[in-house]
């Protein structure tokens, strides 16, 4: 589905008027620096052709870049772009210990909802 023919496609909007990616630069979202690509996500989040985007982007597979807010690479959606070369360890503990928390919170949410449902 490529944008112009996305059926859910708001015509109250007009394109390219205050599209993030038609405002900014746009090898902004094409960046090989992971931070640049962080930005260009966020610039996505308030953006009204978001989805469109990226179900655009998902049946074309595109090979990489941010599209609706995630970012691409060899034609599938990644959470964070590394940079090039190899990881530091200091960074591969820091993402160890990112991944254990966010499970802890996500576990902890789970079962105070098992507990608000059985209530």
């Amino acid at each position: 589905m490529s944008l112009a023919l996305a059926p859910a496609l708001d015509f109250s909007v007009e394109l390219g008027a205050e599209l993030p990616c038609r405002k900014f630069d746009p090898d902004l979202w094409f960046s090989d620096a992971p931070a640049e690509l962080e930005l260009a996500k966020s610039l996505c989040g308030e953006c009204p052709l978001k989805v469109e985007c990226l179900s655009g982007a998902l049946e074309r597979e595109e090979p990489w870049g941010v599209w609706g807010g995630e970012i691409f690479e060899r034609g599938a959606v990644v959470a964070r772009k590394r940079p090039r070369g190899r990881p530091r360890k200091d960074d591969l503990a820091r993402e160890a210990a990112l991944v254990a928390e966010t499970e802890a919170r996500v576990a902890a949410v789970t079962a105070r909802e098992s507990v608000r449902l059985a209530a």
